[in-house]
Formats: C-alpha cells, structure tokens, sequence
C-alpha cells in the first residue's frame, strides 16, 4: 500500500477505537454518564490516541529510513566492481536500477542483465518493504486499541490523559515551526555569507548596478558581475508604495461604508465579492496588467505628451492594489466591527456625528488591526512576483519614475535560479542574499507596526 492509504487506513481505525473507547465507557459504567470521571468522548479520544500516535511515528520513521535501507541493500546486492564505483556513478546507477524497477527510461542505451537483475531485487525488497509496514502498521494499531481498551474503567482519568497528551502534541508543533522558521534563517544566512566571500558585502547593499551576469568559462570576458541590490530595493518600494496608494484607501474605506454604513444585506454580499479578488491566481492579474492596464496607460501618456513604457512600475504597482483590496478591507472591516457598541453610543451620547465617530472613536480604536492589515497588504505587495513579471519587466533601473521599467527583489530571486549557471556562482548564490535582504526588510516592517500597535493601544484598552 501507499503511504497515502496507509494514512487513511489508520486514520479509519482510530476512528473506529474513538466509538470503541466511547461505547465501552458506557457500559462500564452501566450507561450512567454521572458514575464516569470524564466525559465518555475523552474516553474515545483515549482509545483513539492509543491507536494514532505509534502508527503515524511509525509511518514517520519509515518515510524517514526506509530510502536510505533500501539503498543500502541494493547497492549490497550488486556485483563488487559495481559497488566500487565513485559516488556520482553509483547515485546515477542507483536511478537507474529504480527507472527501470518502475519502467520508465533510464540513461543507459543498453540494459544488461546486472541491472535487469538489480532492478528485479529492488522491485521485490520495496513490494515486501510495503507489506511489512502494512503488517507492522495493522498490528501496531490494533494492539493499541485493545491495549487502551482493557484500561476503560469507570475511575480512569481520560480527560488528564488526552489533555496532557494534547499539550505535548501542541508543544511539538510550536516546535516544529520555530525550528523550521530558524532553519530557514540559517539555510539563508551560511549561503549569503558564501555569496559574501565572493562580493563584498558593502559593494551588494550600497552598489547601484545590477548585472549579475558571471563568467561561465575563464576565458571568458565582460561577464564579471555587479550586484549592487539599491536598484532592486528601490524598485520593489516603487512599486509597492504605488499598490498601497491604491489599495490602502479603497481598501480602508469600503471597510468604513461595510462596518458602518451598508445594511447587514449589502455588507453580506459586497464582502464576499471583494474577497474573491484575492482568490484570482497572479498570473492572471499578470495577463491583465500586460495586456490591458499597460497599452491603457501608454496610449494615456501619448495623448498629455508623457512617454510611458510598455513595462511600467506604474502599470503593475495598480494591478497590484488591485490585487491587495481585500487583505486591507476585509481585515479591517472585521476589526471595527469587533470595536464594542457601548463606545459608538458614548460618542453619540455626547453630541458626535457618526463621521466624527468614526474618526476619533472607532478608528482610533480599531488602529492595531488597520495597521496589521496594511502590513499584510504590504507584504504581500513586496513579495509579489508574476505581476512585475508580466508588467514592469526585468530591468534593474534605479529610478523613481514610475512611468519606467522597474524590476524588484522577488523577480531576481526567480531569475538567478533558473538556467545552466552552476550552484556555487555569486551569481546564483545572490538569490540568497537578496532573499536575506528581504527578510531584513520585513522584519523592520513588523517591528514599526509592533511599535505603532503598542503605542496606540495603550490609550484604548
């Protein structure tokens, strides 16, 4: 079976132990729910944490060992001058016993009988690889229902035990993402600091050209290389500035008209319909900015005299706002909502106007989740990438005109690692520096919204 079944075969069982462990409390108790410690569902979430918890750390444990055991005895079972081979040759014999074991093509115009034969031996140890896990996974499961079972007594204390079992597992998963944000950081900063071996580190934040084209050859020339990320990191403002400007009015005040004005029937369908922009995939924003909002925009300029390109930080910076509405309305059509009632009536019972609440009462009061909201906006604008692509080009331009090509931080990351270039050039390694740069940047995003929430809300709590 596939690991895909396995996880719903066990997943069946649990439930199947949940309804066990349910039933059986019952009737120990003689079907009084008063004579049991804990309600009869914890009793079946008892039986059910039993029957989960070693399948999936089994399940985890072979997905984790099960390719380097088999590797190990294929590579075991062929002939003495094969396993002798250095690493690159055997890992690509290796992919080939496995293509051939599936039937798909390999890289050897020939198949000699070695490898039909390896391929054979590894077809038989991964069929018998997933049998005995299916055998282990059944058996595992089931002896812990029936271990949990016999435990089911009136006096067992369920609810303590799942509780503490749920903490340890909400434990594990705040782990689980603390490590993974801090491996991320790690991964980014051992590649910039190879990056920085090769390009000083001044030279990237403060240069003002960007042309990361390396030398492939040694005899090659006028492809040294300038990575200065100024233009980058001006463009990827440009153009978010440019979305917020649209998205950060718009945004604010059909969250004003919906939390204060609409009626309950018109909010219930005008918020859905906004939502909806955010679902629309980038790509097609793209398609939009290209084929319809840059020409509009270029057409616009020839007719006032103003030269506009065909690939415009204005063209995508709009398509952009566009694109962010819901993240600033919805959000903070949701938090003035939530600002309690009693502060809209003491306004009003002092003589305000509803405007004159809403700006000196509710928005005040509402100003930590507006200013979340804007930072979500804002995030996703600079993290943005198939609209510049389509829209505003490739070209690193240190510029404030919006009419020009820009190109920002996110498009070089994806243009760096596409291609031949090999992995240990400045030029590919400069993706991980722009992707720290990056990170730099959002961070001090959150620290000046932490900073502003903090301040305001102690005037309003």
């Amino acid at each position: 079976m596939s690991f895909p079944v396995l996880f719903g075969v066990l997943a069946l069982l649990t439930i199947f132990g949940y309804f066990l462990g349910r039933s059986r409390a019952l009737a120990t108790a003689g079907g009084h729910v008063r004579n049991l410690h804990s309600l009869p569902n914890y009793y079946g979430y008892y039986i059910g944490l039993w029957c989960a918890v070693p399948g999936f750390l089994l399940l985890l444990a072979w997905m984790g060992f099960e390719t380097s055991i088999l590797d190990g005895m294929l590579v075991a079972s062929l002939p003495a001058d094969k396993q002798n081979l250095p690493a690159a040759e055997l890992s690509l014999l290796i992919n080939d016993v496995k293509n051939l074991s599936h039937g798909d093509v390999t890289s050897r115009e020939v198949v000699d009988v070695a490898l039909q034969d390896a391929a054979d031996f590894y077809a038989h140890i991964k069929s018998m690889s997933k049998m005995l896990l299916t055998g282990i996974l059944v058996v595992l499961a089931c002896g812990g229902i029936l271990l949990a079972r016999q435990r089911i007594a009136p006096e067992l204390r369920a609810r303590n035990s799942v509780e503490k079992a749920a903490m340890v597992i909400m434990i594990i998963c705040s782990t689980i993402a603390v490590l993974t944000t801090l491996g991320i950081i790690l991964s980014l900063l051992f590649e910039s600091l190879r990056f920085f071996e090769k390009v000083h580190p001044l030279d990237f934040v403060f240069g003002l050209e960007w042309s990361p084209q390396t030398a492939i050859r040694k005899d090659q020339v006028g492809a040294t290389g300038l990575f200065g990320a100024i233009p980058l990191l001006a463009g990827t403002m440009l153009i978010s500035l440019i979305a917020m400007c649209v998205a950060a009015p718009v945004g604010l005040m059909a969250a004003i008209y919906m939390s204060e004005y609409a009626p309950s029937k018109v909010r219930g369908t005008v918020k859905p319909m906004l939502e909806i922009l955010a679902g629309i995939p980038t790509v097609v924003y793209g398609f939009f900015a290209a084929l319809t909002v840059a020409p509009f925009f270029r057409d616009w300029g020839l007719d006032f005299g103003l030269t506009i390109s065909s690939e415009s930080a204005l063209a995508a910076g709009m398509v952009m706002g566009i694109m962010i509405i819901p993240f600033v309305s919805s959000l903070s059509d949701d938090v003035m909502s939530a600002v309690p009632q009693s502060l809209r009536e003491g306004s009003y019972g002092l003589g305000a106007t509803k405007s004159e609440t809403i700006r000196q009462v509710i928005l005040p009061a509402a100003l930590p989740g507006i200013v979340g909201s804007l930072l979500l906006a804002v995030s996703r604008a600079i993290g943005e990438t198939m609209i510049v692509v389509m829209a505003a080009g490739l070209a690193a331009n240190l510029t404030a005109n919006p009419f020009e090509a820009v190109t920002t931080v996110t498009v070089q990351i994806v243009t760096l690692l596409v291609g031949d270039q090999e992995f240990d050039s400045a030029k590919t390694l400069a993706a991980f520096a722009l992707g720290l740069i990056l990170f730099c940047v959002t961070l001090v995003l959150n620290i000046i919204a932490l900073t502003i929430v903090n301040k305001y809300r102690e005037q309003y709590d």
